[in-house]
């Protein structure tokens, strides 16, 4: 039996946000355009967060559920973040992207190449150029991401976080880990809906932190703010690589974007503001006939790529300790250069000085040695996390009765 055959200009495999603004500014460029999901009509499920100048001019205010106008870091001293800062709304971002003149399939992509993409139902897609957006498979023993996240009513996480704050790092000592164990952070934000996500991550690690680990850490920290959960909240787990390197002109048969193009950033996880920048950038390279990989990662980019994966690499290799000193270091640099590390994609320049002066201020002296790996260099490689006992997890009970 043959199966459906289409003809396009462009083909987007995977239809997560960057899949779908792929799609969407390359149908309103003008190319006809066939996007591939196995369930297109999915919600998606992560939250997604950026700095909100990070975002490109097309996205209008509507994708946006909650803004942070100065965003908290705790390391041994609070900082202030004189940088607005939001959560993505899943479905604004949605709507704002519709695929009304593309030609949307259904279906799993068993082969994908150059200038053809088949499906699971028999469907082959011909196309003058391919998009690859389905992001990344499992890390294994790869430097990971991992992270737990609890979403807590707005009204009960207020002993922490209220309306228009949002904690990016939290370092304090309440999360219940000993000296002795990996490091690990609080990220606590509004998402706009009423509710608040508090999520323990790690970064860095070999393999990444259990869940399980990262749960307890997480309602430890609840606890130690006196927050009191009903026992039913939904909950958000992520665990991904974050060492995907930037593809290198006309070695991939396709043309890899978002995480799976390297868009994933080494030291903080973040990967969907930074590829919806970079879209206008690789639809106008096809409109050109140029190399959209190649306009996508010149020298300087690729620079910063490889000085934020060295940055990667420290972390991961760091005592709580030790991670909580370099933060505060890191937070005592100019704002350029915070956002060179944090977010532009090719500032070298500031991330290299950036980078030197976090490393000169970490103190005391011996715990540089860690940073730039002449020292454990592989610490955390191989260790053994205490079993959790699911009848101890410390959900607290509701307090009904007592009066607030």
């Amino acid at each position: 039996m043959t199966g459906r055959q289409v003809r396009v200009d462009v083909c987007v495999v995977g239809l997560g946000p960057t899949g779908r603004a792929l799609a969407h500014r390359a149908m309103l460029a003008g190319f006809e355009v066939a996007a591939v999901d196995p369930r297109p009509e999915r919600p998606w499920v992560p939250t997604y967060s950026c700095w909100a100048d990070e975002l490109p001019g097309w996205v209008p205010r509507t994708a946006i559920a909650s803004r942070i106008a100065a965003p908290t870091v705790w390391t041994n001293a609070e900082h202030r973040i004189q940088r607005p800062y939001c959560v993505l709304s899943k479905r604004g971002l949605r709507e704002a992207l519709p695929l009304d003149d593309a030609t949307v399939l259904r279906g799993r992509a068993t082969a994908v190449g150059a200038h053809r993409v088949e499906l699971d139902d028999d469907t082959v897609i011909t196309a003058a150029t391919v998009f690859d957006t389905r992001g990344l498979p499992l890390p294994g023993t790869r430097r990971s991401a991992s992270a737990h996240g609890i979403f807590v009513d707005a009204e009960r996480a207020a002993p922490m976080i209220s309306e228009g704050e949002g904690l990016l790092l939290d370092w304090r000592a309440e999360n219940g880990a000993g000296p002795g164990e990996p490091p690990s952070f609080l990220y606590a934000v509004p998402l706009g809906d009423g509710t608040v996500i508090f999520e323990e991550t790690s970064l860095g690690l070999r393999g990444g932190m259990p869940q399980r680990e990262l749960r307890r850490r997480t309602l430890n920290r609840l606890a130690a703010h006196g927050i009191r959960l009903r026992g039913d909240e939904r909950t958000e787990a992520a665990h991904y690589p974050l060492d995907q390197p930037p593809p290198r002109p006309g070695a991939a048969p396709v043309i890899p974007f978002g995480a799976r193009g390297g868009m994933m950033h080494p030291c903080t996880g973040y990967s969907v503001a930074a590829s919806l920048t970079l879209v206008d950038t690789a639809i106008e390279a096809v409109r050109a006939g140029t190399d959209p990989i190649r306009e996508l990662w010149p020298a300087r980019a690729r620079l910063v790529y490889w000085m934020r994966e060295r940055g990667m690499f420290g972390l991961g290799r760091l005592t709580t300790a030790q991670a909580t000193t370099m933060f505060d270091a890191f937070f005592t640099a100019s704002p350029r250069q915070q956002r060179a590390l944090l977010s532009a994609h090719d500032d070298y320049a500031a991330l290299g000085a950036v980078l030197f002066l976090t490393v000169a201020r970490t103190w005391p002296f011996r715990w540089r040695f860690d940073l730039v790996g002449w020292t454990h260099r592989n610490r955390w490689v191989g260790y053994e996390y205490t079993p959790s006992d699911p009848v101890l997890d410390p959900v607290l009970p509701d307090d009904r009765g007592i009066g607030r």
